[in-house]
């Protein structure tokens, strides 16, 4: 699924994303425990950039929801909490070096380059880990992670997936993709 390029929501956009986002942070308040609403709306009027992103984020499937805040700097922490890897998002290798080494059969796109488009960033091990205590994720599917430097130097990436009651990280090789696998992005406000 192509990344829309026009950065900017149309009134009705910006009014159907934001009921999204309220319906599931109510939905889902073991989340964001101790935060309200108003305070999330409040920061996204402050930061009404950030919607575009957010759109992006649903839009590719991703459910994103406030999964925390900064105490420091008032930030609310979004991340694609979809019971399964973002459907707008499979079939793409990990990043560009990766699509790059692919001799045949190359997918459309590259995560790390979609979530770039989209004003993200890929979740981290320890993230992802995070994300996994608040329900059951990647049951049935698998989500690219943002990969150690040191582990892309040697030419792989990481994954991770929710299989026999536990929470696991893999590896691939960088220039590998599958249908059941997209990842998972996080975005401050």
């Amino acid at each position: 699924m192509k990344v829309e390029t026009k950065r900017k929501l149309s009134p009705d956009q910006r009014e159907a994303l934001l009921k999204a986002l309220k319906d599931r942070f109510e939905q889902h308040m073991n989340r964001h425990e101790g935060l309200a609403w108003a305070r999330v709306k409040a920061r996204l009027e402050a930061k009404a950039e950030k919607l575009w992103s957010l759109h992006e984020m649903e839009r590719t499937g991703g459910e994103p929801d406030v999964v925390g805040q900064n105490k420091g700097t008032g930030e609310c922490i979004f991340f694609d909490c979809s019971a399964e890897t973002p459907k707008g998002r499979t079939s793409v290798c990990y990043d560009r070096a990766g699509l790059e080494s692919r001799k045949e059969h190359k997918p459309h796109d590259t995560a790390m380059d979609m979530a770039a488009a989209m004003g993200i960033e890929l979740l981290t091990e320890e993230q992802y880990g995070e994300l996994q205590k608040l329900g059951a994720f990647d049951t049935r599917t698998s989500s690219w992670v943002k990969a150690p430097a040191e582990v892309r130097k040697l030419g792989g990436a990481l994954y991770g997936e929710r299989r026999y009651g536990r929470v696991f990280v893999g590896h691939n090789g960088a220039q590998s993709y599958y249908g059941a696998r997209a990842f998972r992005g996080a975005l401050r406000v």
